[in-house]
Parts: C-alpha cells; structure tokens; sequence
C-alpha cells in the first residue's frame, strides 16, 4: 500500500513546498510593488518555467544528473507544479478584465505566456549547455 502512496505523497510534499515558495514570492513583490499588477505571479511563473526547463535538460532522457521517476515527480509536478500557477493567472487575469482594465489584463496574458515560454527554452538550452 505504502507504494503506491508514495508517489503521491512526494508529489503532495513537493506541491506544500511549492505553494509556500509561490506564496512568498508573491507576498514579498506585492509589499514591494503593490496589488495593481499581479507581479509575484508572473515572477512565480516565468522563473518556475526557467527551472523547469533546467530539471528537464538535466534530469530527462540523456540528461547528466539521473534521477529516480520519483524524484522527478517530486520536483517537476510537485515542487515546480505547486510553484508555478496559470490557475491564479487566470483568475487575476479575469478579475482585471471584470473590473475594466482590459489593457492590464491583456498585459498579463501577453507578458506571462511569451515570458514563461522564452524561459523554459532558456532553461532547456541552458540546462542543454551544462549538461554537456
């Protein structure tokens, strides 16, 4: 039974862990730069789609750094899954728009996709580079 769960219980651990770091984040950008622009979520989610870029060049297929199935799962779906948030985007980006800040929130959708796609080939190329 307990092998089953286990695999859950990483990913779950990883998602608490995540979460909290996404919290921080997010709490600490929003004293810095106020409510107006949901920054700590964009932050979470561009620098969570680095890392992820960078565990998957290292960690996948013929990566250097050969890591067990769990521990993968572990970080990429549980810690970087928990951290990184389109869930919250996607409601910020509707709150905005309900509230008639249409340019902020198309601001939002354009900055966090093309960010959070140039950063995880960033992070895929620069984990490519390392792992050579």
């Amino acid at each position: 039974m307990i092998t089953v769960l286990k695999p859950y219980l990483l990913i779950g651990l990883g998602s608490a862990l995540g979460g909290m770091g996404r919290f921080w984040i997010s709490t600490l950008l929003a004293r810095r730069f106020g409510e107006g622009f949901p920054v700590g979520t964009l932050v979470a989610n561009v620098s969570g789609c680095l890392l992820i870029g960078i565990a998957a060049a290292y960690t996948l297929e013929n990566g250097r750094l050969q890591i067990t199935t769990p521990i993968q799962q572990f970080l990429m779906i549980g810690l970087l899954g928990g951290y990184t948030t389109f869930s919250t985007f996607s409601l910020q980006t509707l709150n905005l728009a309900k509230d008639g800040q249409l340019t902020m929130a198309g601001l939002n959708v354009a900055l966090s996709v093309v960010s959070c796609l140039i950063a995880v080939w960033l992070g895929l190329t620069a984990g490519a580079a390392l792992n050579r």
